[in-house]
């Protein structure tokens, strides 16, 4: 079993920067295809961003592309997300999942963490 807690989300206005943490504990992040989604009221859950186990591949959305940034501390056992020019349709719960591959669907990720809001203002 993986526990994922996320932190860092909070209101700022467009064009604004967040950084999102995800820690995890009960099993090293470095086995697991590590991801971040987002979702917005009234909507699916949307990919946003995934690394591949060993963090050698990382994958984005074309909306989030230039603007997110994934990364892993190891030592920390947690991820980050760092959200740069935000727009006020980058709003959502954001959360990390952990899965055995990297995908761009939610439904291959086993452990889910209970997410974090962002909020962008115009």
């Amino acid at each position: 079993q993986v526990q994922l807690v996320e932190s860092g989300g909070g209101s700022v206005q467009a064009g604004g920067s967040l950084r999102l943490s995800c820690a995890a504990s009960g099993r090293t992040l470095r086995n697991y295809a590590m991801a971040w989604f987002r979702q917005a009221p009234g909507k699916e859950r949307e990919f946003v961003a995934a690394f591949s186990p060993n963090g050698a591949d990382t994958y984005y959305a074309d909306s989030v592309k230039a603007r997110f940034t994934v990364s892993r501390d190891n030592a920390k056992n947690t991820i980050y997300l760092q959200v740069s020019g935000l727009k006020p349709e980058d709003t959502a719960v954001y959360y990390c999942a952990a899965g055995s591959r990297a995908a761009r669907y939610w439904t291959h990720y086993a452990f889910w963490g209970q997410g974090t809001q962002v909020t962008v203002s115009s």
